[in-house]
């Protein structure tokens, strides 16, 4: 069906062309908003009537009749309606519908995967501060970035996974002083006990595993601990080290893979900082005052200039984030997508600021931000606030253990990352159609229980005769599977796993209400493989959408 549409697509630029030189260019098809009305619309007539100074339901009937004409159109058309002003609204005959089963099939795990591109992409996400777990607003952005990953892939992007984190600066140096104290034994409430520590029971056992000599490693260092209360340094190096382990093991759990970590602290070291800096003055956009050095930013439509270094001769944060995207732009990533809380909003003006004032040739708008709120958690009806292992905050790990991975990646991606997101972890916990992922995941297992149950050749479902598959049901189902292409390419380019969630939960309540509308197991052989074929095929849609998401499709539930 895919393959059909193109070539009405061509039929419908070519009569444009004739209508008017260059009008083609602007073919499209809409979906009609009453699915009665037929299965695509055109408002080409209406559009081009006004620089033709032509009526434009005589210039739409005039566009239905050389459609109608075309070969193509004849061949899988069965009426274009003319309605309104100008509209029309073609309904495609069962055969076209059903070719999209056909499609699927053939297409396996590939199918909705676009050919490469040769283009590269980098997302950064979670840069999370290795300063204790990863709470559940970490969780929104693992499962955004990831799946975010995931959909440009579909499009033909090579995709590099980057996570940046501070080892360096006042925070380390709090959890240094944190761990540092538990080691003596103090505790929090206690009269020593500063009011920036980290309160958290994890504190308790970095002290203690530190004293045990024990050795911690992460993806990207290892640390052996020499068990004396005095080493403040190697108490510090060996709590981030143990951290960056326990962020590892969130990250495992929840089943996010990173390509590279990026340490802030190598900004400084190789020199890039400095460098960044020195590229700025050097093009005029900064100027001393109050013994600081600050950015021109609002050349570039910040709404005032930005400290850049302070006047006791350290850089404000931004200074390094400027100088990292210069390092994605030089390592060859043309595209960035940053994924970060909407905190960072103040960020995004002096950053892109920054880079356009270093003169090194990146567009404007580069990096794209993708913000997103924080997650409240209710559970029995009340809002949990506090982990007793963090100290102050609902960890992922937390979340991950009282539901499932696939709930709190489904949950935490069913809305667009700017609304507010209320997590139930009841609901998560549900086996009812109440439960979003497990209305989907319950769709794909009752597929493959009627396939088990069967038991035939699913390969031999490909040359199915699908002539069968006529009834107002299956065509709605086949409509809808032949959207998931588009519907991809459309959410990668707005940024936006939700409408994954969407079009999957639309496809799992079509599947429900074929199944129930048409029983699949008959008796005639040629009905029976047509409608297996169909849901099939249905299954395997939604076995690709769930894997998008990072979210598994199992067989039994």
């Amino acid at each position: 069906m895919l393959k059909i549409k193109q070539e009405l697509l061509d039929g419908l630029a070519a009569a444009l062309e004739t209508l008017s030189p260059g009008a083609g260019a602007k073919a499209a098809f809409e979906s009609p908003k009453v699915a009665a009305h037929g299965d695509f619309a055109s408002t080409a007539a209406m559009q081009l009537a006004k620089p033709l100074k032509l009526n434009p339901r005589q210039l739409g009937e005039n566009l239905r009749a050389a459609l109608l004409a075309q070969p193509v159109y004849q061949r899988w058309v069965s009426e274009i309606d003319l309605a309104g002003p100008g509209f029309l609204n073609i309904r495609l005959k069962p055969e076209a519908k059903q070719q999209i089963v056909r499609e699927v099939l053939q297409g396996g795990d590939a199918f909705g995967v676009q050919p490469s591109n040769g283009q590269r992409l980098m997302v950064e996400f979670v840069s999370a501060n290795p300063t204790g777990p990863l709470h559940v607003g970490h969780g929104r952005q693992a499962a955004l970035g990831d799946a975010i990953c995931n959909l440009y892939s579909t499009q033909g992007w090579s995709v590099h996974r980057e996570f940046y984190y501070n080892d360096a600066g006042v925070q380390i140096g709090t959890l240094g002083t944190s761990t540092h104290l538990r080691a003596q034994g103090f505790k929090p409430g206690d009269p020593q006990w500063p009011e920036a520590a980290y309160n958290g029971d994890y504190i308790q056992d970095i002290a203690n595993d530190f004293l045990a000599k024990k050795t911690v490693t992460a993806d990207d260092r290892a640390f052996t601990a020499s068990g004396d209360v005095n080493d403040v340094d190697g108490m510090r190096q060996f709590a981030v080290a143990y951290l960056r382990h326990e962020q590892d093991l969130d990250l495992q759990a929840f089943a996010v893979k990173f390509d590279h970590y990026y340490l802030e602290s190598s900004l400084y070291t190789s020199g890039r900082v400095a460098a960044t800096v020195q590229k700025l003055v050097d093009a005029g956009k900064t100027y001393e005052q109050d013994g600081a050095l600050w950015l021109k930013s609002t050349d570039y439509g910040d709404d005032k200039d930005r400290v850049m270094r302070k006047s006791d001769g350290s850089f404000t944060y931004f200074v390094p984030d400027v100088a990292y995207h210069i390092a994605k732009w030089e390592r060859g990533f043309t595209k960035v997508i940053n994924i970060q809380g909407t905190d960072h909003h103040g960020t995004i003006a002096r950053v892109r600021a920054g880079l356009q004032a270093a003169g090194v040739g990146i567009p404007q708008g580069y990096p794209d931000y993708v913000l997103h709120t924080m997650v409240r958690v209710v559970r029995g009806g009340e809002e949990v606030k506090i982990s007793k292992r963090a100290g102050s905050y609902v960890t992922l790990r937390d979340l991950i253990e009282w539901t499932s991975k696939d709930a709190v990646r489904f949950f935490l991606l069913s809305r667009k990352p700017d609304t507010e997101y209320t997590f139930d972890v009841d609901l998560a916990v549900q086996k009812n159609n109440d439960n979003p992922v497990y209305y989907v995941q319950y769709a794909h297992a009752r597929i493959c229980s009627v396939l088990a149950a069967w038991g035939g050749d699913v390969a031999s479902l490909a040359d199915a005769d699908l002539s069968a598959l006529d009834s107002a049901p299956a065509q709605a189902l086949m409509l809808l599977l032949a959207k998931y292409p588009a519907m991809l390419s459309d959410a990668a380019r707005d940024f936006a796993p939700h409408d994954v969630t969407f079009y999957l939960r639309e496809l799992a309540a079509s599947y429900h209400s074929y199944y129930d509308a048409e029983r699949i197991l008959v008796d005639d052989e040629a009905v029976k493989k047509a409608r297996l074929a169909l849901v099939k095929a249905t299954a395997q849609v939604l076995h690709n959408g769930l894997a998008v998401l990072g979210v598994s499709a199992p067989q039994k539930m």
